[in-house]
């Protein structure tokens, strides 16, 4: 059949669904039945999804040959189940015999096997489970009859290290695979070039394929009855649980999304405590829940069986949820793209409207959402930066070469040079690798159990078979706190919590969890045993790294919104809701203008305080704050404290700070920046913390069996160890020479830092003494306070501090 015919099957078949084929789908069919590799930049909700599963299942019609034929790669487990159903449907359609595989972290070890014996022609998969299939024996039998594969939700991989994952698995099946096409689907990007370069390698010739459909987002925020009663900081929303009742109560199905899967259990609980009608019609979902519950969440929420549904990043991405009609979003997403995906989780269809409706946590966030509102008009979206040079995922990948079929050096290191995060990788660099899992390198060589790949006849393999069992159960890129798994005393799964909460508790301590009370009853071995109660819980888990930096694309529009404050009237109603608290800081200190910055000095009784308000996202003030207190003891021998948060930083000391004369000796220059940051900020701290998840990744240190993890605190010291070793004798060694990198990269994020004083010393420096802490300030100080309170004493305390300010 010619390509034509195809195209006209692949449309019939939307004609008997009473669909329209889009321009862009259409664009897609042809562009990927001609051979070409490319990419799909649509809005969530416009059909993206069938761009390329029909293309893929109509170039299979007249192929006889059985095995895999297409590989689908999605970040999350959720829409694995969504991508699957959405093929099933296009194959009966379409009258094929092909099978749909599911292979995640959730699929059981007999599905697997099963899979491996008579796989189906389209997989479905994760970057892990992909690695993991890598790592077994006669993995190029079972993918040399591959003829795609595509990277869903492209935009979500390509700032994470499995993204990088990603690009090496491309490299190895391009030559295991002939003709293979590499398609990726992405929703828009500040910087989509350099996204398709790294789903693409050197490959050159590619198709760019863009839907012309606007996707229409309302977004609406929801206030209390004054200025008031909104918290400067410090609290989680709850406050305005009886303004969200109301918009669940008239929507027939309601996400309400939470940055932090701890966010999530507290609204769930706050919500059936103040809506107890509620029960039994609303769930939770996030990815600690067991999968048993997530599937039976997301099949209620599929037909249209709950009202609410309170989630986490979990519910992101692609996941077609026609009955939900009504998007809630508890504080700042802290970026316009996760904003804007979320919308589309409502108004899932092309040209239907998108509602989502923005609750504050705190004051401050509603000049978040105004900026959301405007980025959003703007068209303004984040660049997703990729990882380059990831030498840990690097080592990792060439050992799951090594147990599987082996590889010859030449080989894979053209493959590896031919990605775009390796292009620059130099031959000194590979043999250093090389050496590294060979022989653990100058530092690790004594001891043979480093020694984990050998050289056979020009082939590196791994024969020792624990090696090999340890190495295909750390796979992945993924790295969080050793987990333990929450059980019923009868044995029955509920999730997992991390070692570190649950640490704390003691036998008979309650709390909260994937929606119930729980009482603990004993911990054996990696199991938390407990039982259902009615005691009211005191806790609720919480899990490292939620805390989201504000995106730079959302700094510029939240400058842009506080230089519009200063003007005598305002459009957007969170500005004109907020106009009272603006004032006060007016009053008390001062509000700039976009050509103003403003350094806030005064004295209370916890000392003396600077604070500075480059609005410019917490790891960026980090650096700033570290860098200027570097400065300062410069001009006089003077301890300092450091606090910040996404719109400024404090500096406090018990004398005074001498604000004055630094800011006439350019305290605020770019010269000699990155000699001032590696000075100022505690590097080698930065990149010991760091390290712990390079060491994971590259195994150095095993994380343990599963139902035997090593505890978190072995980890940590133990990687510790080797970076203090690597850092005193071997200080070339890549993998601290990446720890270093990252730190600068990712964490401080030196270009912003560059970027934002170039800025500020374009602008006029106003310094005021304020009497009491400005509406600015208060945030931030809270944030000092967090780091030594438990949240509900925190509660009280800022409590406290604002009848006291």
């Amino acid at each position: 059949m010619t390509n034509g015919e195809l195209i006209a099957i692949g449309a019939k078949w939307f004609e008997s669904k009473d669909w329209n084929v889009f321009d862009f789908q259409r664009e897609a069919w042809e562009s990927y039945l001609e051979g070409n590799h490319g990419l799909v930049n649509a809005p969530t909700g416009s059909g993206k999804t069938y761009s390329l599963v029909v293309p893929a299942l109509l170039d299979g019609l007249h192929d006889t040959n059985n095995g895999l034929q297409v590989i689908w790669i999605t970040p999350i487990r959720a829409l694995a189940k969504e991508i699957a159903n959405a093929t099933e449907r296009a194959i009966d359609g379409l009258g094929m015999q092909w099978k749909v595989g599911v292979r995640t972290g959730d699929t059981s070890t007999k599905e697997r096997n099963a899979m491996k014996k008579n796989p189906p022609e389209f997989l479905i998969t994760t970057p892990e489970s992909l690695h993991l299939m890598l790592a077994q024996k006669g993995y190029p039998n079972l993918f040399k009859n591959l003829r795609a594969i595509v990277c869903d939700e492209w935009h979500e991989l390509i700032g994470s290290k499995r993204g990088v994952q990603m690009e090496l698995a491309l490299s190895r099946l391009k030559s295991v695979s002939d003709n293979l096409r590499i398609w990726g689907i992405s929703a828009t990007i500040g910087n989509m070039e350099q996204a398709i370069e790294a789903l693409l390698g050197d490959e050159k010739s590619f198709k760019l394929i863009r839907a012309d459909i606007e996707k229409a987002i309302e977004v609406e925020s929801v206030f209390p009855e004054s200025v008031d009663e909104l918290p400067w900081a410090g609290h989680l929303g709850v406050n305005l649980i009886d303004k969200v009742i109301p918009i669940i109560e008239n929507s027939n199905s309601t996400l309400i999304f939470t940055n932090t899967r701890s966010f999530a259990e507290i609204w769930y609980q706050k919500l059936l405590e103040r809506a107890p009608q509620l029960a039994g019609i609303m769930a939770m979902h996030h990815g600690s829940i067991s999968r048993e519950l997530r599937d039976w969440v997301e099949d209620q929420l599929y037909h249209g069986q709950l009202k609410a549904v309170v989630c986490t990043s979990s519910l992101d991405l692609g996941v077609d949820f026609r009955p939900v009609e009504t998007i809630i979003q508890v504080g700042s997403p802290k970026g316009v793209a996760r904003f804007m995906q979320r919308a589309g989780r409502s108004g899932h269809a092309p040209g239907a409207l998108s509602k989502i409706y923005f609750v504050p946590t705190h004051s401050l966030e509603l000049i978040e959402a105004a900026a959301l509102r405007n980025a959003i008009g703007e068209g303004l979206v984040e660049d997703r930066i990729p990882y380059l040079r990831s030498f840990d995922v690097l080592i990792q990948y060439l050992i799951t070469l090594a147990v599987s079929e082996g590889f010859r050096s030449k080989d894979i290191y053209k493959e590896v040079k031919s990605t775009f995060s390796y292009n620059s990788i130099s031959e000194e660099e590979w043999h250093w690798l090389l050496n590294f899992i060979t022989t653990g390198g100058a530092s690790l060589s004594a001891y043979d159990e480093y020694r984990k790949v050998e050289l056979e006849d020009g082939i590196y393999k791994v024969s020792d078979r624990r090696i090999a069992m340890r190495h295909r159960m750390s796979i992945g890129t993924i790295v969080s706190d050793a987990s333990l798994k929450v059980k019923y005393t009868s044995g029955k799964y509920i999730g997992t919590v991390e070692e570190y909460f649950i640490s704390r508790l003691n036998p008979g301590d309650v709390f909260w969890f994937a929606g119930r009370n729980l009482e603990l009853v004993r911990i054996k071995g990696m199991d938390v045993q407990v039982r259902n109660t009615k005691k009211k819980a005191k806790a609720v888990p919480s899990w490292q790294g939620g805390r989201m930096p504000l995106s730079s694309q959302l700094s510029v529009m939240l400058r842009k919104k506080l230089h519009e404050l200063t003007k005598p009237t305002v459009e957007d109603p969170e500005l004109q809701f907020i106009k009272p608290l603006m004032d006060l800081q007016k009053e008390r200190s001062h509000l700039p203008t976009k050509k103003e910055f403003l350094i806030e000095y005064f004295k209370s009784d916890e000392g003396y305080h600077v604070l500075m308000y480059p609005f410019e996202g917490r790891f960026v003030h980090e650096g700033m704050a570290a860098l200027i207190a570097l400065r300062l003891s410069r001009i006089t021998p003077i301890s300092l404290s450091i606090a910040m948060n996404d719109y400024g930083f404090e500096l406090l000391s018990d004398q005074e700070i001498p604000i004055y004369e630094a800011i006439e000796t350019d305290v605020l220059t770019t010269d000699d920046l990155w000699k001032d940051i590696q000075a100022g900020i505690n590097s080698v701290e930065m990149g010991r913390r760091r390290f712990r998840d390079i060491a994971s990744i590259s195994g150095l240190v095993f994380k343990g069996y599963p139902g035997n993890q090593i505890k978190d605190r072995h980890i940590q010291s133990s990687s510790q160890l080797f970076f203090d070793v690597f850092n005193d004798y071997e200080s070339d060694n890549l993998l601290l020479l990446q720890a270093y990198e990252e730190v600068m990269d990712f964490q401080l994020e030196e270009a912003r830092i560059r970027q934002a004083l170039e800025r500020i010393n374009n602008q006029k420096i106003v310094i005021t003494e304020p009497q009491k802490p400005t509406p600015f300030a208060f945030p931030i100080m809270v944030d000092r306070l967090r780091e030594k309170v438990t949240s509900e004493k925190l509660e009280d305390r800022v409590k406290k501090m604002q009848l006291q300010f």
